[in-house]
């Protein structure tokens, strides 16, 4: 049987991939060594599906259909790190919004009728670089901190199923399905 590995995101608009970018380009200047993330692969993953059996994307497809969150309001709001034993690991904007936890919980709502567990913790946020080494590791992450973020407003009006091949070059994504939210 085929699989895909697929999950559920939110895409930006230009004006915040013009923001990440300049945030790369500020990060940049710090020695670190990592992987940008590439800007057209910018997306915000409301629920990662991993593998999932081909026949089985239409039962998510119709469940996602159901879904009935309004329009809203999303902003760009501060920098971070996760880090793993105070190793800086991943670099992150915050991606705010009353709607964003809406909606996630709309997904894994739905995605819960099709055998998926719920989310333990959702964190809204788009990664800007994953980190291999940092030698300053404390200098790094408040470096990150105290990045001054443009507040970027847009308003959210869809959500994507989406699938995801993973290729030497990097990841390629792929459109399954787009959702309109309502007015």
């Amino acid at each position: 049987m085929d699989t895909v590995r697929t999950f559920i995101a939110i895409d930006f608009p230009d004006e915040v991939v013009k923001e990440v970018a300049r945030v790369q380009g500020v990060l940049g200047a710090q020695k670190f060594t990592g992987k940008m993330t590439e800007l057209e692969n910018l997306h915000l993953t409301l629920k990662f599906l991993g593998e999932i059996e081909s026949n089985d994307i239409e039962k998510i497809r119709n469940v996602l259909r159901g879904i009935e969150v309004r329009k809203f309001e999303a902003r760009l709001s501060e920098a971070g790190t996760f880090r793993h034993l105070g190793v800086p690991s991943i670099v992150w904007l915050k991606v705010g919004g009353k709607g964003i936890f809406e909606l996630q919980a709309a997904v894994d709502s739905a995605c819960e009728k099709c055998g998926f567990a719920r989310e333990k913790r959702f964190m809204s946020h788009l990664t800007v670089v994953r980190v291999k080494y940092a030698k300053a590791k404390r200098e790094f992450v408040e470096y990150v901190r105290k990045i001054g973020i443009r507040k970027v407003e847009w308003k959210v009006e869809n959500f994507k199923l989406m699938k995801s091949e993973l290729r030497p070059t990097g990841p390629v994504y792929t459109v399954i399905e787009e959702f309109g939210l309502r007015e």
